[in-house]
């Protein structure tokens, strides 16, 4: 590996795992790592998962050439930058080796920001307590809930239930080292207890789904076991976290956003309807006189509290703003990914390795992504889709070891 191989790679490695911590540098990283790459000369590859990825992308530009306002959508133009990522990371980092330094770095990063966001979480107990601790601390949090170093806390959530997978993947599944089990599973606590922290239904529900996988892959008694332990947490846990879990069923008013959701859902299935192929256009759903143009009529206003200006579901605002193949693009690349790790799997020999650890890391990584999308917009944050897409990398690299005609020549 020459120089600028050497110095590609480790910008790549900069560039996924500061993503954690916020998204201007991880960007700039990016761009360097990209442009190294070109004067490094080495092979320039894109996964499999690039073909529908690329028809997706494709349809957004078809979608926004026919919106009535196409400048309303370029920030999803720009978004597209980030599926670079798909050529920078699976061209430089091309080992089994460098994989696991990345994943390192995310366990490492991501337990460290999920520490902040429990800090966090102290910080506002602390404030309840001194401003309303007689008063409902499930109102007073909700608003405003952890976030770490990220501006929301469903960004920040995202991000903490893909470090909670890979944990989880390199404890059941990674090579056998006894002697880091005190820190890798210290850090997945950690991770965990955030992640419950952040009051997040959606990624808990996500977390359960993807959860279940990796313990079924890895002893199936304990997924037997899991809904028991949902069911005694639900009962007998945390006041908050069964006030929450509760909420799903019983939401407390304009509080929780059960009742806006089902609005969104049903107007962007109006969009469907209406615009089939090419949908309204990009971000044309969150222009309000879209939006109340589409609104079912049965609906009263004013509204209830919460959040317009996207579907919170990935597989209907796809379709909504861009058309029902720009949703099929992105299950397809979901379902590719999905099938080509299984198929990866079966080749690999039994027991513990790298491969196995990022197979399965990536699969639950899927899984948790698709079960997330049904109650919230999670791949349009670019600091979830970074990692996303980083993540499908590490599987493919994973894969191509043991699966001929993975790698997409660029």
């Amino acid at each position: 590996m020459n120089r600028l191989s050497k110095l590609s790679l480790w910008l790549a490695l900069a560039a996924a795992g500061s993503i954690l911590l916020g998204i201007a540098w991880s960007q700039i990283l990016l761009a360097l790592a990209l442009g190294f790459l070109l004067l490094s000369g080495l092979p320039l590859r894109w996964p499999r998962i690039a073909i529908p990825l690329g028809g997706f992308l494709v349809w957004t530009l078809l979608s926004l050439a026919f919106s009535p306002d196409p400048g309303f959508g370029m920030a999803q133009v720009r978004k597209m930058y980030v599926f670079l990522t798909l050529l920078v990371v699976f061209s430089a980092v091309r080992t089994m080796r460098e994989a696991r330094w990345l994943t390192y770095l995310w366990m490492g990063i991501g337990t460290f920001t999920a520490a902040k966001g429990l800090a966090q979480f102290l910080r506002d107990m602390a404030t309840w307590a001194a401003t309303a601790g007689h008063g409902d601390f499930y109102h007073f949090y909700i608003a405003d809930r952890i976030r770490g170093f990220m501006s929301h806390w469903m960004t920040f959530s995202g991000q903490e239930l893909f470090v909670l997978l890979i944990l989880t993947a390199f404890v059941f599944f990674g090579p056998r080292d006894k002697g880091r089990l005190w820190i890798w599973l210290p850090c997945t606590a950690i991770v965990g207890i955030a992640l419950i922290a952040s009051n997040t239904r959606g990624v808990w529900i996500a977390a359960v789904a993807a959860g279940f996988y990796l313990l079924w892959e890895w002893r199936r008694w304990t997924a037997a076991a899991m809904p028991v332990l949902i069911v005694l947490v639900a009962l007998f846990g945390p006041a908050p976290i069964r006030e929450r879990v509760d909420s799903l069923i019983h939401p407390h008013g304009t509080t929780d956003s059960n009742e806006h959701r089902i609005i969104v859902w049903r107007t962007g299935w109006q969009m469907i309807k209406a615009h089939p192929l090419l949908g309204v256009g990009p971000d044309m759903v969150r222009k309000k006189e879209v939006f109340f143009s589409y609104l079912p009529k049965d609906i009263a206003l004013p509204l209830p509290e919460g959040f317009y200006e996207h579907a919170h579901n990935i597989y209907i605002q796809y379709a909504a703003e861009r058309g029902i193949p720009a949703t099929l693009f992105i299950v397809a690349a979901m379902a590719m990914a999905l099938n080509d790790f299984r198929r990866a799997l079966k080749r690999l020999a039994p027991g513990r390795s790298t491969e196995r650890f990022l197979l399965q890391a990536a699969i639950a990584v899927i899984i948790g992504t698709a079960v997330g999308g049904i109650t919230e917009y999670n791949l349009n944050d670019s600091e979830v889709l970074t990692m996303f897409l980083t993540t499908m990398c590490l599987g493919y690299t994973a894969a191509s070891t043991h699966m001929q005609q993975l790698p997409v020549p660029a």
